[in-house]
């Protein structure tokens, strides 16, 4: 059974602006809520995140990556608080069946304020 249209369905059914990268910071794939979340900068399939981001959180990002790649277990990091939409944002490694990290990905969670500090990596 060819798991894949299933974990596909999973993504694009959440109302969850949900954005793949591979470890080049490669946009390989939009869920219908992130697509609608950043339609103004129209559509990043296939363009670079660095591109959408600020010298600043293009460091952010090279460090988590590196935090990543430093040990199978280090799989979540708490990015940023959006008191408007009362959500938390998280990177999350992707991982394939050795555990080798092959990439990540921008969650959304919509819930009560983080207790951690942003960028805490522990």
């Amino acid at each position: 059974m060819n798991l894949d249209i299933f974990f596909k369905s999973v993504i694009d059914s959440d109302k969850a602006p949900v954005v793949i990268c591979n470890l080049q910071n490669t946009v390989i794939y939009m869920n219908p809520a992130a697509r609608e979340r950043y339609k103004k900068h129209g559509d990043l399939t296939g363009k670079s995140l660095e591109d959408c981001h600020n010298a600043d959180s293009n460091e952010k990002i090279r460090r988590v990556l590196e935090w990543f790649k430093a040990d199978k277990s280090h799989n979540k990091v708490y990015t940023f608080r959006n008191e408007k939409e009362n959500k938390d944002v998280y990177m999350i490694a992707l991982r394939n069946d050795s555990g080798e990290l092959i990439g990540y990905y921008e969650k959304h969670e919509y819930r009560t304020n983080e207790s951690a500090e942003k960028y805490d990596f522990y």
